[in-house]
């Protein structure tokens, strides 16, 4: 049941029409450092022995740096240089290795043929099960030898083409692993099933008294009621991908230095081209407006469809949809590093995710499957020898088949972490790191920055009156060229300006330097931007508030006015309700961060921290054996979240500290917080509670089994029934929070901004 099938939009042509390596790079991804991303559909990929074979294939072909299976999109990606995309080679491994492969069509739409096809195999096996188990009542109930007789041909006529149909989903994934000389869950499923049907039609032959179609149907039935809910669930954890798929542009309109424009490739936009989006069309990559009086749709950032106008100098990121254009843009990053480049990057972390659990999980369960063969060829011999006769001891193998497949204990925790991720999607939570949500759910302390993330900062604008004429604009000017949320509030606080600094360099927990008209211009702390005679003279009421220097000296102070993020005093309530002690580390001055502390009951706090005094801070708390989640979003809080044991950062943080940190929340909500610690508490829970349920089903069915206290029927009811209720126990996370322990709108489940929708919106 673990082997679910997948993803509709796959093309998978005979070794004639294989792609060329020209097709290859053409549906590459391209991740910069001369490195590219291909996804290969692998339509034969179930489970974990599948995994693990096409990833050492096409990990042993020359020049590939990584391959990682998706078994909710059944396809492979591959990472390898440019210059060594081997299209043979790739295609030539994976047929060696037994698994069909093609390009994956990411545009394909429309209805879902794989669950079709489940659908109509799930009908028939229940059509049949049905009515081969009224047959079957009425044998149990005393039917003479001739009706018995008649019935048993009835059952054969109805079960062994509704086997046929049904059965495929398991027959031919196990018979490529058997040509490819290997065994996965499907090979004992298929192996039970076909010798009951046999062992059945013989008895019929033969006027035998007992059959077991009713096993066979049944057994089929239930596997692919698991299977199809399995696979809605992968499809749904999914579906972002592919609408980031679908919404990403594939090319740009290049403005050349003459004024002319040619349609490019995104992978082939570099920084500083010149964009041209039309109205109605998605910004291709991120960058710098250049056009005036342009409204755009942010709904791919925010989740708001309400337009926004945006001012010549401000930023823009790749998946804007243009409202009222055209817009002109200065290209900021390439393509592969765009906005959308990141949260596809998210996206595919998140879905091709194998934390520490789901590892063991799959190592037990490609371990185990040659142990079900062993176990049943050892009670048939066992039984046969000790003089059960070959119809017993047939029987009773055929049971221990069925009943102990590892379908349990390989959805154990895989179906768990589909079901998780689905969870935080609709809460706009992206995860980058496959372990972060594992570990996570074992986090006890919690490290907070301030600025931008419990707050955020604007401008007091009394403070404006008072700035000389064009100070303003130099500061903006300096500040656009950075994400920290006091430059975005300073660069917000202006008018657009015509200033282009020259040589711009942001320095990590310190500000922004540039050149103006051959003049140094600094903005950010004081005690960097100034000179030392001028920051001795400056009272120390103004120490804490950024400061603009020319040459040293200072030419504007800016004071801030510090409003709470949403969702900030109940997300961080709720951090102390569940006993994580937060902390607040801040580089601002004392006062504003006692402030803050005071005002969301916080405790522990330090200011002025440097980027290294909060790796040390971090460092001393896992030095008294915590495990630290670290939250902030500038520059110079990423080396304290790569520290940290888990971090996370808002999706409006700087370009390092996404990089950085292993989960993103896309809502300015702080209620992302608690929400994504409850759902990885529950879902670590559920893992656990599954490996229980999945151990204690076969501590008690195999020795039964062997014991041949279980008919082949019985087997199939009990292996059925245990995958499921492990696929129930999964679906619980996917059920809204009853309980208020988590706090902020983030963590209610009647979300208005879900990833998905927004991703599509006026696609």
């Amino acid at each position: 049941m673990s082997c679910c099938a997948a993803s509709a939009s796959l093309s998978v042509p005979g070794q004639a029409q294989r792609p060329d390596r020209r097709e290859l790079l053409d549906a590459s991804h391209d991740l910069g450092d001369g490195l590219v991303a291909t996804r290969l559909a692998v339509p034969d990929a179930h489970c974990a022995a599948c995994i693990s074979a096409i990833e050492k294939a096409v990990g042993a072909v020359d020049g590939v740096t990584d391959a990682r299976v998706n078994l909710a999109g059944r396809f492979v990606t591959v990472k390898w240089p440019r210059d060594a995309v081997d299209a043979d080679a790739v295609f030539t491994a994976l047929d060696h290795a037994g698994y069909r492969a093609g390009l994956l069509d990411e545009a394909e739409s429309g209805p879902d043929p794989v669950l079709r096809r489940l659908f109509i195999a799930l009908a028939v096996a229940g059509f049949a099960a049905g009515n081969v188990m009224l047959l079957s009542v009425s044998i149990w109930s005393g039917a003479d030898d001739a009706t018995r007789d008649l019935f048993h041909w009835i059952s054969a006529a109805i079960a062994i083409p509704a086997v046929a149909v049904a059965g495929r989903p398991f027959f031919a994934p196990a018979l490529h692993a058997l040509k490819a000389g290997r065994l996965n869950m499907d090979v004992p499923i298929s192996l039970a099933v076909i010798l009951a049907v046999g062992l059945s039609l013989h008895e019929t032959l033969t006027g035998g008294a007992h059959a077991y179609f009713d096993a066979s149907v049944t057994l089929l039935f239930f596997l692919l009621i698991g299977r199809t809910l399995d696979y809605v669930m992968r499809s749904r954890a999914g579906a972002a991908l592919k609408t980031l798929d679908r919404t990403t542009p594939r090319g740009a309109v290049v403005v050349a230095a003459d004024g002319t424009t040619a349609w490019t490739p995104v992978s082939e936009v570099a920084a500083d081209m010149t964009v041209l989006v039309a109205s109605g069309d998605r910004v291709p990559v991120d960058g710098t407006v250049v056009s005036r009086g342009v409204r755009v749709d942010l709904s791919v950032v925010t989740g708001e469809s309400d337009a926004v106008e945006l001012a010549p100098g401000e930023t823009v990121v790749a998946g804007a949809m243009v409202v009222d254009g055209p817009l002109k843009l200065t290209a900021t990053r390439a393509g592969h590093a765009s906005f959308l480049g990141e949260m596809r990057s998210m996206l595919e972390a998140a879905e091709t995710a194998r934390p520490a659990l789901s590892r063991l999980a799959d190592r037990m369960a490609a371990v185990y499957a040659p142990a079900v063969h062993l176990i049943a060829a050892a009670t048939f011999l066992g039984w046969w020898a000790a003089g059960g006769g070959l119809h017993h001891a047939l029987t009773t193998a055929i049971a221990v088949l069925i009943i102990t497949c590892p379908c349990a204990l390989g959805l154990a925790a895989p179906i768990v972490q589909v079901v998780a991720a689905g969870r935080l999607l609709k809460h706009r939570i992206l995860l980058r790191d496959g372990g972060a949500l594992e570990t996570l759910a074992t986090v006890d302390r919690v490290v907070l920055d301030k600025t931008g993330t419990l707050t955020t900062p604007t401008v007091d604008p009394r403070a404006l009156e008072q700035l000389a004429d064009g100070t303003l604009s130099v500061a903006a000017a300096l500040a656009r060229h950075s994400r920290h949320p006091v430059a975005q509030a300073i660069a917000a606080a202006a008018p657009a300006t015509p200033i282009a600094p020259d040589r711009v360099t942001e320095h990590a927990g310190h500000g922004i330097e540039g050149v103006i008209d051959g003049r140094t211009w600094r903005l950010g702390r004081p005690d960097w931007a100034l000179s030392a005679e001028a920051f001795a003279a400056l009272s120390v009421d103004r120490r804490g508030a950024p400061a603009l220097s020319c040459d040293g000296a200072l030419a504007a102070a800016f004071d801030l006015l510090d409003r709470p993020r949403p969702g900030a005093d109940g997300a961080v309530a709720t951090l102390i309700r569940l006993g994580l002690a937060p902390t607040l580390l801040s580089g601002d001055g004392e006062a504003k961060v006692a402030e803050t502390a005071a005002r969301l009951n916080l405790e522990s706090w330090t200011a002025r921290a440097t980027p290294a005094g909060k790796i040390a801070a971090i460092h001393a708390l896992q030095g008294d054996g915590h495990r630290v989640l670290m939250i902030g979003d500038g520059l110079n809080d990423a080396p304290a979240l790569a520290a940290a044991d888990v971090s996370m950062a808002p999706s409006a943080a700087s370009d390092v500290s996404r990089t950085a940190a292993g989960i993103v929340f896309l809502s300015e909500d702080m209620g992302a917080i608690p929400t994504a610690i409850a759902v990885a508490r529950k879902a670590r829970r559920l893992i656990l509670e599954n490996f229980g349920l999945a151990i204690v089903y076969n501590a008690i069915a195999i020795p039964l089994a062997i014991a041949g206290y279980a008919t082949p029927l019985f087997a199939a009811i009990a292996m059925s029934a245990s995958s499921i209720v492990v696929v129930a126990n999964a679906l619980r996370l996917a059920l809204p929070e009853r309980r208020s322990g988590v706090a902020g709108s983030a963590a209610r489940d009647d979300i208005r901004t879900p990833l998905t929708p927004a991703l599509g919106a006026r696609v």
